[in-house]
């Protein structure tokens, strides 16, 4: 019978690090899900690592190699060949808490139905700190969006989606040379159809590692101008406040400017908000330009 829940990890480079995860997994009280992993272009022995795995037949392991094509790159290989009802991202440097398959699969089986696109639940430290804030215990449902602007909710927190909606959202783009595109750009899009059930329980615990992707966003920003570009005017489009749209339309300027693109005011889907945040746009252009970060 085919799994209720797939546990997907990007990853590239990540042999070092990546048996937590296999280790987590092994450890769940519940078995009711299967592990893809997404090996993003690695050059070290993960194909090996996972080999050896598969070989143990404890996890079940669908194994997939592609070119890389960075973070968002695999969650587009992942979409496209989940089968499972839902799946959630696990980071290859992350896992999961013992009994999270568990937490996941009961309480979806308990309140789910097709009036939600899937579940929030909260990531926390490996010393068990909630990263962020806990989400308001009397909330039973939100959107993404209005969990952190309407409720102030602070901290990443760990998604997991129904994969039929996840993937009738167009993937994310492709540009030649870059390789990130915020991941938030399908949440923003789901946002728009559907709530998520809230669940204040820890899924998954997070170890931000020096070449993680969250703590080189700096460093994203800069060599992927065509993806935050992208990315802010689908943010501009259905941010639902204006100092939300002027923010976004202030990284869209600099983005902009910095593939050189001379028509990103007709571009914009907020043009009057996006002329007036030229000037902020170019003094954060010209401070990404002339910083060593």
């Amino acid at each position: 019978m085919k799994p209720t829940l797939t546990v997907f990890t990007p990853s590239y480079n990540r042999a070092y690090t990546l048996h937590k995860c296999y280790e987590s997994l092994k450890r769940q009280t519940c078995k009711d899900f299967i592990w893809m992993i997404i090996d993003d272009g690695s050059t070290d022995n993960t194909k090996e690592l996972v080999e050896a795995w598969r070989r143990e037949k404890v996890v079940p392991i669908d194994y997939h190699f592609q070119n890389n094509l960075g973070m968002h790159g695999a969650h587009n290989a992942a979409y496209e060949r989940i089968e499972t009802e839902l799946n959630v991202c696990i980071d290859s440097d992350d896992y999961m808490s013992d009994d999270a398959v568990e937490k996941i699969v009961s309480f979806w089986k308990k309140n789910g139905s097709s009036r939600f696109a899937g579940i929030v639940g909260l990531d926390a430290s490996p010393s068990g700190e909630i990263i962020g804030t806990s989400i308001p215990k009397k909330l039973h449902h939100s959107t993404l969006t209005n969990l952190y602007s309407k409720y102030k909710v602070k901290g990443d927190k760990k998604l997991v989606y129904r994969t039929d909606l996840i993937r009738k959202t167009p993937p994310y783009p492709i540009f030649p040379g870059e390789k990130y595109c915020p991941l938030s750009y399908k949440y923003v899009l789901i946002d728009q159809i559907l709530p998520l059930l809230l669940m204040n329980e820890v899924l998954c615990h997070v170890e931000y590692l020096p070449d993680g992707s969250s703590l080189n966003m700096f460093t994203q920003y800069k060599k992927n101008p065509n993806g935050f570009a992208f990315f802010r005017k689908v943010s501009m489009e259905y941010s639902p406040a204006l100092k939300d749209r002027f923010r976004e339309s202030v990284h869209y300027v600099s983005s902009s400017l910095m593939i050189k693109n001379k028509k990103f005011i007709n571009e914009s889907p907020r043009k009057l908000t996006t002329l007036a945040a030229i000037p902020a746009g170019i003094g954060l252009f010209l401070f990404l330009k002339f910083s060593d970060r």
